[in-house]
């Protein structure tokens, strides 16, 4: 796909290497030479560099890594964990070139300008064995910057998983593509600045992919024969006392994705509110009750929803009995694509049968509370096992999850998820949830495909963040700044 990238898993990775024709210590020895060529490059003024090592193939290339640094008139040491007589292959042969060069074997931290992590590679999984997590606390607590090679030591490479010490890394240096590990948190947060460099593999087939910005040239534009219905038309329902900003956002997040036209559904008795906020959006008053939506304004947004081609349901809509009611009932009755957030989701749980059984596009966009309390699991077994939660959230609700975060997940029944990470910090603020649903509900209006329209939300969102940077910097930066930058996101 040209929109995005493959991230391997470790068998992926294996499948590539055993495909190369050439010796393998081909693969060793360009993996050295590339990691050794960016410490140069970033640390010119580094000139103590230790090199701690495991005994396998991720050893084998610290070893290339410390002869390359030698040649280049570095001082190196090698700290090796584990028995130097377990050491074989390829690996044995980058060792016997180190000691050649002159690089000596420590047991114990030596002072550096920076730490190289040869530790464990890509096939890592599980937890560290007591003395190989001592090593990683060790290393961690060298001070100075860390490289890691191919993967920080402790993080799954095909989950992103750290189920106990794990490498802090400055920079990862990793081989013929990023793998999952770097992109899905918490591995993620382990790596630091990832740099992919050729060592001359060829493409193989991946499961996963990660989303570019070029994802956006797939959202349909409005075009000279468009009117605001056929540009797409959006229905919001939301909105309580205390909460009216969360449909304002959703609403105008939606016009600037490029929806022609939005409608809001709210409590009639803050319709106000609204009709001073929303000048672009035209509002439609429902029964209420003490400022929260009734199970009575079902009749009125099912009217309006019959000129919608999506629906962006749960903004601020409230947590009572009724609005719980209020949604079953319309997730049961509209024919519509739906976007589900907010209290929407908070409505579901218990209820995946209401979106199960739906014919038309359903996408949830839960963080990991939501999507835990959907699954009836801890937020933090969300937050350890992301690809696992969001996967199992699509397939116990028949529909497309996107599991909000750094790395943003979007996955379908049965189809693997796509990782999309293009946003900056600025993201964590509130409100920014809100402006993501609108986008989504803009683009199923456009006609996209939920997993599509999800996917392309969330990239349109990421890049947007950058945009708003360029004006308002990260620091503090607020929902309306991504709003108003969604157009330009999409324009540029």
């Amino acid at each position: 796909m040209s929109w995005a990238e493959p991230l391997y898993t470790a068998d992926e990775m294996r499948a590539a290497e055993v495909a190369y024709e050439g010796p393998t210590l081909e693969l060793m020895e360009r993996a050295g030479t590339n990691v050794a060529k960016e410490i140069l490059g970033r640390f010119p003024d580094a000139r103590r560099i230790s090199v701690w090592c495991g005994t396998g193939a991720n050893g084998g290339d610290g070893f290339a890594v410390a002869s390359e640094l030698v040649g280049a008139g570095r001082e190196c040491v090698v700290r090796l964990l584990g028995p130097e007589e377990k050491i074989a292959g390829d690996a044995a042969v980058t060792l016997g070139r180190a000691r050649e060069a002159g690089v000596p074997l420590v047991d114990e931290p030596t002072p550096a300008d920076v730490v190289v992590d040869a530790l464990f590679g890509t096939g890592f999984s599980g937890k560290s064995r007591p003395e190989a997590a001592r090593a990683i606390e060790q290393l961690n607590a060298a001070g100075g910057p860390v490289v890691a090679v191919d993967l920080p030591s402790g993080v799954d490479a095909s989950t992103g998983r750290v189920e106990g010490a794990a490498v802090r890394a400055t920079l990862t240096v990793t081989f013929h593509a990023r793998k999952l590990g770097h992109v899905v948190a918490p591995g993620r947060f382990h790596a630091g600045e990832v740099v992919v460099a050729d060592i001359g593999l060829e493409a193989t087939p991946t499961r996963h992919r990660r989303a570019t910005a070029r994802l956006l040239e797939l959202v349909p534009r409005r075009g000279e024969r468009d009117n605001k219905y056929s540009a797409g038309s959006v229905l919001v329902v939301g909105g309580s006392v205390g909460l009216t900003g969360a449909p304002s956002l959703t609403s105008e997040a939606a016009l600037r994705a490029g929806a022609g036209i939005v409608t809001a559904c709210v409590p009639a008795s803050l319709n106000v509110v609204f009709e001073h906020r929303l000048v672009e959006v035209m509002t439609r008053p429902c029964p209420d009750e003490d400022g929260a939506m009734t199970p009575d304004a079902a009749d009125a947004i099912l009217e309006s929803a019959e000129r919608a081609g999506a629906i962006a349901l749960g903004p601020g809509l409230g947590r009572t009995d009724g609005t719980r009611a209020l949604v079953g009932f319309l997730l049961h009755r509209l024919d519509r694509p739906v976007v589900l957030d907010a209290d929407g989701l908070w409505a579901l749980a218990g209820h995946l049968d209401w979106v199960f059984s739906r014919d038309a596009a359903t996408v949830l966009t839960p963080h990991a509370g939501e999507l835990g309390r959907l699954l009836g699991r801890p937020s933090g077994w969300v937050a350890a096992n992301r690809l696992d939660a969001v996967q199992a959230g699509a397939d116990d609700a028949g529909v497309v999850v996107l599991l909000k975060g750094a790395d943003t997940l979007v996955a379908g029944p049965g189809r693997d998820p796509v990782v999309v990470d293009l946003g900056n910090p600025g993201l964590a603020t509130a409100g920014s949830g809100d402006v993501l649903t609108g986008v989504v509900a803009a683009f199923l209006a456009k006609g996209m495909d939920g997993a599509l329209a999800a996917a392309a939300a969330a990239a349109c969102c990421g890049v947007a963040s950058q945009v708003a940077a360029e004006s308002h910097g990260q620091a503090g930066m607020i929902a309306r700044d991504v709003v108003e930058a969604l157009s330009p996101a999409l324009s540029g």
